[in-house]
């Protein structure tokens, strides 16, 4: 059994993470790690995990970590994320940081986008970026993982076949971005509170986005000059989970509808967990949070349209499971060779 901690028990993705690695067969919880949260048991803090584990949250040293764990997941944020990390590297076999400290690369970037997570640029240039459809056997063994956002997770699945597949060069892509209040997280601000944001779209961040750098950083390192530039608005709706992200991409390059569909079909023949919506085989014909919530599942599509000399792409994901925790546990699958579908295989719950 793989013995894994998680830093970071109390919040959203915590809880996720809790749920589903008590029920991964090849996982052992051995550590809950927290600071505000220490003492208490996991049914406290997430009603829906009424489950006897026999462990409180403790307070977090690298030597207790060290001591019980194979693997530890990060569900801190950023700059708690880059201090630990620090200490428990090459103390812990696997660390699986969840937050945005180590996902961009390049060092201006991530210093524009997280100014108070600091940390040394050797320690990030050896996180992988923890994509596995993407990056396939750079996870094998990896040390230090960086999972991507729950935006940068739909919006670079949903690009990826266009750079990494068909080789396009995306003159310009533009994105809009709509995503429940579990994106968030537990924090307590005026504009989250239901009086206000139920039924509400609001543009939470209308000229630009962290996310869009982090997949404009791993696209270039992937295939230099792929893309030009990446612009994203995104908006919190009034879900609690799940995301849509629709990009919609220029090219100086001629593809149709059938080259774009046999392309996405082609690319992700391989990869279970994401797929291709071919528009005619359900009720909902094109990607949509609802059908895939409680699932690691992301749905995308690609559409050509002749009139607006674009092609627009959309990806849709629950941002707590794929976006975050899903992946997270998909990521350290493939770390230890085991399917990366184990302990993953959850249908989606619809409706919700």
């Amino acid at each position: 059994m793989i013995r894994v901690g998680i830093v970071g028990a109390s919040g959203l993705a915590g809880g996720e993470l809790i749920r589903l690695v008590t029920q991964h067969p090849e996982m052992e919880l051995t550590f809950l790690g927290g600071n505000s949260s220490a003492g208490r048991r996991p049914a406290e803090l997430h009603p829906g995990l009424r489950l006897d584990l026999g462990l409180t949250v403790e307070p977090v040293t690298a030597d207790r970590v060290a001591e019980r764990c194979d693997v530890v997941f990060l569900a801190t944020p950023a700059p708690v994320s880059a201090r630990l990390a620090a200490e428990l590297a090459d103390r812990v076999p696997c660390v699986a940081d969840l937050s945005g400290a180590f996902r961009i690369r390049t060092p201006e970037l991530h210093e524009r986008w997280y100014p108070k997570a600091g940390r040394a640029t050797e320690l990030a240039d050896r996180f992988v970026y923890g994509v596995p459809e993407l990056v396939g056997d750079q996870l094998v063994d990896a040390a230090l993982i960086s999972v991507p956002g729950c935006y940068a997770t739909a919006i670079t699945l949903g690009l990826a076949p266009l750079t990494l597949g068909l080789g396009l060069n995306l003159r310009t892509v533009v994105i809009d971005g709509k995503s429940g209040s579990s994106g968030g997280g537990l924090q307590m601000r005026v504009p989250d509170l239901h009086p206000l944001r139920n039924g509400a779209i609001a543009p939470y961040a209308p000229t630009g986005h962290r996310h869009a750098a982090e997949v404009s950083d791993f696209l270039q390192r992937s295939k230099p000059g792929s893309v030009g530039s990446l612009a994203m608005s995104a908006y919190g709706v009034s879900h609690v989970r799940g995301l849509l992200a629709s990009s919609y991409v220029y090219t100086d390059e001629q593809v149709d509808q059938r080259e774009l569909q046999r392309a996405y079909i082609r690319f992700y023949k391989e990869h279970r967990f994401v797929r291709v919506r071919r528009h005619n085989e359900t009720l909902i014909p094109v990607p949509d949070p609802q059908a895939v919530l409680g699932s690691n599942y992301c749905d995308v599509t690609a559409l050509h349209d002749p009139d607006g000399g674009r092609i627009v792409v959309l990806a849709a994901l629950d941002n707590l499971v794929k976006g975050a925790a899903g992946q997270a546990v998909q990521a350290v699958n493939k770390r230890f060779r085991l399917p990366e579908e184990t302990g993953l295989t959850m249908q989606p719950v619809m409706p919700a």
